[in-house]
């Protein structure tokens, strides 16, 4: 099949730069920093439409459906030593956090001195005027709401007819916000996810629809995730 770049959407919360990558997102900005490119508008706390540009109010959130989950093993080179892309994707199944060691820069080190990161990726579908698909990646302190976010899911059950059943991930509406954490390296924005209802099969049809192509797409290796080390990628927007 067609092989395209990830959704139409990266989402990530804003810092008031752009020196990341798409489909990523920076929790660790100070908010002050105009390194990089810097994106007018953008206040600390907002999720970011890291292709079209859009902002939203992080502490309002977005409702978002899910629609896949994956988890990955991301290979980097050092910034600056490789092309930007990973030196490798590993499968969630793969052992390679096992062979890595922690560094004095808190990144687990293999011993070619390439660093992993493990990375929650969740497809989604945006509601909205014009409903769209979009990857959150989420990652190091981030990776305790992405279990959330997957147990919440995991945990819902609908009575049909020969029972009790555990319905699709696309079933129900969730909302995402940003909020601020902290610890003793620094302060930050997160996510936060909430559930919020199930979807109205009368009224919202379509979205349930549009989830479930998505989410087959992906599972079917149809779309394809453009990682990248926090350098602009053009090629990558569709």
């Amino acid at each position: 099949g067609f092989v395209r770049p990830v959704a139409e959407k990266g989402l990530r919360i804003s810092n008031g730069s752009d020196g990341y990558g798409l489909f990523n997102y920076s929790t660790q900005g100070t908010g002050n920093n105009r390194g990089g490119k810097y994106v007018q508008g953008a206040e600390p706390g907002m999720i970011f439409n890291s292709v079209t540009g859009e902002l939203y109010d992080g502490e309002k959130g977005i409702e978002v459906i899910p629609a896949y989950y994956s988890l990955k093993f991301v290979e980097w080179k050092d910034r600056g030593e490789g092309s930007g892309a990973p030196a490798g994707v590993h499968p969630g199944t793969s052992d390679i956090l096992s062979k890595t060691t922690r560094g004095s820069d808190f990144k687990d080190r293999l011993p070619n001195g390439n660093y992993v990161e493990k990375t929650g990726n969740h497809f989604v579908i945006i509601k909205g005027d014009s409903p769209s698909t979009a990857l959150i990646a989420m990652k190091s302190t981030n990776l305790k709401i992405s279990r959330k976010w997957n147990s919440m899911i995991a945990s819902i059950r609908m009575k049909g007819k020969n029972g009790l059943f555990t319905p699709a991930s696309f079933s129900h509406v969730y909302n995402l916000r940003t909020v601020q954490q902290q610890n003793d390296k620094g302060t930050w924005f997160g996510w936060e996810v909430s559930k919020l209802r199930q979807l109205d099969p009368s009224t919202e049809g379509d979205l349930y629809s549009q989830a479930k192509t998505f989410s087959e797409s992906v599972s079917k290796g149809d779309v394809e995730v453009k990682y990248n080390d926090g350098k602009e990628t053009k090629d990558s927007i569709i």
